[in-house]
């Protein structure tokens, strides 16, 4: 049996969407020393364009970002792709914008600058999440 094919099947793909390109390269070398596949976008519109046509199995979305902003492009996913998990990003620690992206369904806030055990612990969430899935359609 060829262990690759079933690595590659469980790796997860991960989408990163901000607008700073710094914290986009920092958190990609994150998640790629975690086994991650990466894709990034620059701001919410290409965040969605990218959760259609590439079916991440997790977003990593800043709040605040040009053209369309992260809670906008939060809750046009969760219309488009209901099960995909979303973790917003934030430099900013508003009590407000955390509960309102908790109540559209983000799964997680992690505010800037994050830890690696925050990334690690988030990844491994996205994990059990996934598995549950996979075990709920068998």
């Amino acid at each position: 049996m060829d262990n690759t094919t079933s690595d590659e099947q469980e790796r997860l793909r991960i989408l990163i969407t901000d607008d700073s390109r710094l914290l986009r390269k920092k958190l990609r070398e994150e998640l790629e020393k975690l086994g991650c596949e990466v894709i990034d976008a620059v701001n919410g519109k290409e965040a969605i364009t990218l959760v259609l046509e590439h079916e991440p199995d997790a977003v990593f979305m800043d709040i605040v970002m040009p053209v369309v902003g992260g809670i906008e492009a939060l809750q046009f996913i969760r219309e488009v792709a209901p099960n995909v998990p979303v973790i917003m990003l934030s430099s900013m620690d508003t009590p407000q914008k955390l509960m309102q992206c908790l109540k559209m369904g983000a799964i997680d806030f992690i505010r800037k600058p994050y830890t690696k055990e925050q990334i690690a612990h988030t990844i491994e969430t996205v994990k059990k999440i996934k598995a549950k899935r996979k075990s709920a359609n068998n």
